[in-house]
Parts: C-alpha cells; structure tokens; sequence
C-alpha cells in the first residue's frame, strides 16, 4: 500500500529536518560515506595483516610456536576482514540516492517511496490489472 500524500509529505520533512539538525549523521545513515570507511577498514586490515607477519617471523625466530599460532590467527582474521571490506565497498561512481551532493548539482530528488510506488504500478500494468 503506498503512503498518502500527506504521509510522503511528512516524510520528506522528517529528512529535511533531520539534515538541518544533524547533516553529518544523516550524510552517515544514507551511505555517503561508506566507501571512505570500508577504505579505511581495508587498511587497516593489511596493516594488522603486516602485523600477523612480524609475530609470525619473531615467534620462528624465538621458537615459540604459541607466538607463531598467534600470527598466523592475526593473519588469518586480517585477510578476511580485508576481502569482506573490500568486497562491500561501493564503486568510485557509486552514491547513495537523494545524497546532499546530488541536490546541489540540480538533478531532481525522489524519495525512495516514489521509486517503490513506481515499481508496484508498473508491475500492476505489466500484468493488466
């Protein structure tokens, strides 16, 4: 069922007051900066990765396996936290719908509801309803 009028209306004021108060949290919940922190995950998983290395090597050098494990667990841990951040990170062009910065630049806004009600209507006339 899609939202009525003054429901839509009511939403799209909710946005833009949340953005009035808090921009910073609202550009965090849509997404707009996603990429930077899925980026700055991948680093430092390679640098816990580096890190797992070193114990790795310093747990040969002083024959402590236990040291060694510990390494390789690190490792491990940082090699998968590397694949998985890289792997939801949004593509360079990517940005999430009804960004701040797609305002300024003048293109027009849909709410996410319109886009949902949009779907359902077309589907409803794809199937002669």
């Amino acid at each position: 069922m899609p939202l009525s009028e003054h429901e839509q209306r009511m939403l799209e004021q909710m946005e833009r007051a949340l953005y009035a108060e808090d921009p910073k949290f609202a550009s965090a919940l849509e997404g707009s900066g996603l990429r930077t922190y899925t980026r700055r995950r991948v680093y430092q998983a390679v640098a816990g990765f580096l890190v797992g290395i070193a114990l790795l090597m310093a747990g040969m050098v002083a024959k402590q396996v236990w040291l060694s494990v510990v390494g390789f667990l690190v490792m491990l841990g940082c090699a998968v936290l590397a694949v998985t951040g890289w792997r939801k990170a949004p593509k360079p062009g990517e940005q999430a719908a009804g960004a701040p910065h797609a305002r300024r630049q003048g293109r027009q806004r849909r709410s996410m509801m319109d886009r949902i009600e949009e779907r359902w209507q077309r589907r409803r006339d794809e199937q002669g309803h």
